[in-house]
């Protein structure tokens, strides 16, 4: 049986640690930086005090050599941590960070960033034992990755909570806290804001392109989650993301770097490069001449750390005369802090999260935690009835390419895990002894030729029930140069379903009275039109982490009533969207678009029904600085209990410059027994009445605002694909 977390390191553990712990030889003497009870800043004065130039331009690369005089050892600052410890090994896989952000729940986020830190903990701690120095055993990662999925064409958009800057700042800031601990002096790890910013395709010009976002735009939807993970969630680290934007690479903007992340929002922590992004200055950019220009502009600028190679030649760029050591010094106290914060310099048995051991590594609680994560991101999408299925059906197919594709369960940036459960996998151990289970591949998953097996089509036909598992893999779409089967590095410029996938639904549909529901997984919206046609019911799964089939199994069988809902849009048509390649908002996300969705942000089915009633407020007119109270009722009107996700939206009716149709400002998860009803409370803040203007100010604005609630973004489209009725109510400001 494996402990609780955390648990004791064996004692031989200790020994070898401590042995790989700072020291100083007798020729050195005692430093100040050693003395746990002294303040940080001082520790930080001394060490720098202590080293030389080379020693200290070093420091500033990810990979931070060892300073064996001072028996400081290596430290490489590359980890990862989107959806589990990454490229390191045995870890848990939860959900892509696309699937924890169809879960809308900030608490289940935040258990999961817990979990996270605890395995991180522990295989540092192991690593440290035997002293392995490496990349990814570290302790500083970079995650989350905030970017907003502004279009679905995006291949690393699965990396986003959404499209909506509410939800992605609500979430991120939960993942945050869980990584980064409670202890008030020590971090548990070190999380890291990514890509700042404007940031999220396409992939192909990452490296060169220029960003203009209107101001309003930039301001309202792609900083306001960065500014939550700083100024609330306090986040250890902030990435710079490769493009430019109003003409500078991010991580040569004062803009971006000085006024606004650290002037105007007090950002304490460390800036790291997106790696090898200070080469694209003179390489891609040709804002400079060479790598020295290039490392002098980004520590002017505020960059910290490199990852890469640009900051090797920050010794010429002092021997030209365009930065000088002072500056190097300011930089590498950013990082020192970080890692005094981290517990790195300080004795062994000082730091609590050195006692996490590595049983908390793919523990039961996790296995646990990953398969109720994945379980709760899966999003209902249509259901004629058929669901959810008997476990006592006398025959069942399973059919498509990713229903066995250990692939689609992983997304990209994970781990591995040695209890990976594939759909195939989940569904058989479910049901009953009895049923008869078969499985036929049925098609690839991309067209090969125009065949498909006359056995697959005859299978599913003579099948009362038929699963069909089928989308996209982290091999169509991801990050540039890691999706070896995309045509556009990483980019789905046609979000259809493979040609050859949507005729195998078509053959299988035709004169077929047999109930067919489609699973499919993918990283981000899909034109699912024909798709929701040939169905009884279709679920999306996402990329759903290593417990995915346990979880699709649980859903299909009524083990888990789906309460997942759409963090972004998903299209009719390709031709609904703007280009690619602008930033502007104007026709973008629920929140501008005005052509009708296939599926609206925030929708998604239960098996039971709810209704709102009675929505009222505490006071119909208010002030600039009063609070206001929304109040309702909502009813489980079915004989299934189930969990309704509300969403509360704002919409400024009398503002005198343009404004979202509807911006989500709250939510609540009610779990209602058969027959219930509850109201609920939620109160609004005044800032949440502020606007931006053109300018990108927040500002007051005088009249009348409509305020909804319901099941998905307000519109018809939700009710006719099953969300119940929202309700509004208006109020006025005086």
């Amino acid at each position: 049986m494996k402990s609780k977390m955390p648990t004791i390191l064996f004692s031989l553990a200790f020994v070898l640690a401590g042995a790989c712990a700072p020291h100083l030889s007798a020729q050195t003497g005692k430093g100040d930086f050693l003395d746990p009870d002294l303040p940080t800043d001082k520790r930080v004065a001394d060490l720098i005090s202590k080293l030389t130039l080379e020693e200290k331009i070093a420091q500033l690369l990810h990979d931070a050599p060892a300073i064996e005089r001072l028996g400081i050892p290596a430290y490489d600052w590359w980890n990862e941590a989107l959806h589990g410890v990454a490229r390191s090994g045995r870890a848990t896989v939860f959900p892509q960070v696309i699937g924890l952000g169809a879960t809308f729940d900030e608490t289940l986020i935040h258990r999961i960033a817990t979990a996270i830190s605890d395995e991180a903990r522990a295989k540092f701690n192991a690593a440290r034992a035997l002293g392995n120095r490496n990349r990814y055993p570290g302790l500083t990662f970079w995650s989350p990755n905030i970017n907003i999925f502004r279009d679905p064409r995006w291949g690393r958009g699965m990396e986003t909570f959404g499209e909506d800057p509410y939800l992605t700042g609500l979430l991120g800031s939960a993942f945050v806290h869980g990584m980064q601990g409670e202890d008030p002096r020590y971090l548990k790890t070190a999380a890291c804001a990514k890509h700042y910013a404007v940031h999220s395709g396409p992939e192909g010009q990452r490296h060169s392109f220029d960003a203009h976002p209107p101001r309003k735009d930039l301001w309202e939807s792609y900083l306001p989650a960065f500014e939550k993970l700083i100024v609330e969630a306090k986040v250890e680290g902030v990435m710079c993301a490769y493009n430019a934007v109003f003409g500078a690479p991010c991580c040569s903007s004062e803009f971006l770097l000085a006024d606004i992340l650290q002037t105007r929002w007090g950002f304490e922590g460390y800036i790291v490069s997106d790696c090898w992004a200070i080469q694209d200055f003179h390489q891609n950019h040709k804002i400079t001449a060479d790598a020295a220009e290039s490392a002098a502009k980004a520590i002017k600028s505020g960059v910290h750390l490199n990852c890469g190679e640009a900051f090797r030649s920050l010794g010429a760029a002092i021997d030209r005369g365009i930065i000088f050591e002072r500056e190097i010094d300011q930089a590498l106290a950013k990082l020192l802090r970080t890692r005094f914060r981290l517990g790195l310099f300080d004795p062994i048995d000082k730091v609590s999260f050195n006692r996490i051991s590595p049983d908390v590594v793919g523990s039961e609680t996790h296995i646990r935690l990953a398969r109720e994560a994945a379980a709760q991101s899966i999003v209902l999408l249509k259901n004629d009835g058929v669901l959810p299925l008997s476990a006592d059906l006398p025959d069942l197919l399973v059919a498509g390419p990713l229903a066995a594709h250990a692939e689609a369960l992983l997304g990209n940036y994970h781990g591995l895990s040695g209890n990976l459960v594939t759909p195939l996998e989940g569904i058989t151990a479910r049901v009953n002894a009895a049923t008869s289970v078969q499985y036929v591949h049925g098609f690839p998953l991309l067209p090969i030729d125009d065949q498909l097996p006359d056995v697959a089509i005859r299978m599913a036909r003579q099948s009362p029930v038929t699963l069909v598992v089928m989308g996209s893999s982290p091999l169509l779409e991801g990050e540039e140069g890691e999706s070896i089967l995309s045509r556009n590095q990483g980019d789905r410029i046609d979000l259809n379903i493979p040609g050859n996938q949507l005729e195998y639904l078509r053959m299988i549909r035709k004169d077929n009275p047999n109930k067919i529901i489609t699973v499919v997984m993918g990283g981000g919206p899909m034109l699912l039109n024909e798709v929701h046609e040939l169905s009884d019911a279709v679920l999306f799964a996402w990329y759903p982490g290593e417990q995915g089939g346990n979880a699709i199994a649980d859903v299909l069988f009524g083990d888990v009533n789906p309460s997942g809902r759409l963090p972004i849009t998903f299209p009719m048509s390709t031709d609904d969207l703007p280009s690619f390649d602008s930033y502007a908002m104007n026709g973008r996300t629920y929140r501008y678009a005005t052509a009708t969705p296939m599926y609206p942000f925030g929708f998604g089915l239960s098996y039971s029904q709810f209704t709102y009633a009675s929505i009222g407020l505490n006071r119909m007119s208010f002030a600039e600085k009063d609070p206001v109270r929304v109040s309702f009722l909502v009813a489980n009107t079915s004989e299934t209990e189930g969990e309704e996700v509300v969403q509360i939206y704002l919409h400024c009716i009398e503002a005198p410059f343009e404004v979202p149709q509807e911006s989500l400002v709250a939510i609540r998860r009610v779990r209602l027994k058969p027959g219930q009803t509850t109201k609920v409370h939620v109160e609004l803040d005044s800032d949440t009445f502020l606007m931006h203007n053109q300018r990108g100010e927040k500002v007051f604005v005088p009249g009348e605002f409509r305020i909804t609630v319901g099941g998905a973004a307000p519109g018809p489209r939700g009710v006719a694909l099953g969300s119940p009725e929202s309700l509004s109510i208006v109020l006025s400001r005086e």
